[in-house]
């Protein structure tokens, strides 16, 4: 059994942690409302961005542009989006399981890795999977549309070059729902497709659009397309960003939250065996005195 000493000290470097984990929670607190405050002020952008791409869809007949043709299905990309930090639960975990579910379930098929964080990065480094491009600190720091947009460019470059073989391109991210619940999503992201459109769009719908207004375009199609569609993607990546970035402090401070109250949880266990101890090492010293009276007959 531990010394009276030794449980003292153990006492003392578990109540530091916990203080540490504490500071840590209200760090993540404090990020998690800015994000999520990010995250509403995007979505109108995004919603309505898909829906007036939806309705264009709807208008163009037989029209093609490079990121609306519909591909094969044997050379697949995955851009997964993890952390560059870690101590946030099983955030970047079950992004990784997600992944690796994803090549489980396509085999026999060309699948190469777009790493989006440091974490996702370091752990298919080591496993024999193809990574053809990785971005680190992007998450690390408050998202810029910039930074989204340059990641969307490299994207788009690779599935549109001359030489490319890639058919389609798949999100892997956390998407924010709670503080205690954020759901893995993995959804396609290019070729886009016009069902991804009109799903948007529903879930976009405005009492104007009920109403049956309507759109006038004064562009071909090839103009409006080829202005919006990139812009649809890179505004697709940087909401994907953003809902990972809260989910990771939403992770963070759960687990910075758990972490403290198993700290305390410990402290009272040492505590209960250091007064334990002390007071068999009090019991004892009685003992012997009385031990020591006897024998001397007092």
């Amino acid at each position: 059994m531990a010394n009276l000493q030794d449980l003292r000290r153990r006492v003392r470097s578990v109540r530091n942690m916990q203080k540490i984990t504490r500071a840590m929670k209200m760090v993540a607190a404090a990020k998690l409302r800015r994000a999520q405050e990010r995250v509403v002020a995007a979505r109108p952008y995004a919603n309505t961005m898909m829906r007036v791409l939806a309705r264009l869809a709807e208008r163009t007949g037989d029209f093609h542009h490079p990121l609306l043709d519909q591909r094969g299905d044997e050379h697949l990309v995955i851009a997964l989006v993890t952390a560059d930090k870690g101590l946030c639960g099983g955030f970047n975990t079950n992004l990784v399981k997600a992944a690796q579910q994803f090549i489980r379930e396509h085999p026999g098929k060309k699948i190469d890795l777009v790493t989006i964080g440091r974490k996702g990065r370091d752990f298919f480094r080591r496993r024999p999977v193809n990574i053809i491009g990785e971005y680190v600190n992007v998450t690390a720091r408050t998202i810029d549309h910039e930074d989204a947009a340059a990641i969307a460019r490299d994207l788009m470059a690779m599935f549109t070059a001359e030489d490319s073989t890639i058919d389609k391109v798949y999100l892997v991210y956390n998407e924010f729902k709670s503080v205690l619940s954020q759901r893995v999503t993995a959804r396609q992201l290019l070729p886009v497709g016009t069902e991804a459109l009109d799903a948007g769009s529903e879930n976009a719908t405005t009492p104007e659009d009920e109403a049956g207004i309507d759109y006038i375009y004064e562009q071909p199609p090839a103009k409006i397309f080829g202005e919006l569609l990139p812009r649809y993607v890179e505004t697709q990546l940087f909401y994907a960003l953003l809902e990972s970035t809260a989910s990771e402090h939403g992770a963070r401070m759960t687990a910075m939250d758990s972490a403290s109250k198993n700290a305390g949880e410990v402290i009272e266990t040492l505590t209960l065996n250091m007064n334990r101890v002390r007071q068999a090492s009090i019991t004892r010293e009685i003992i012997e005195v009385v031990s020591g009276a006897q024998a001397l007959g007092v």
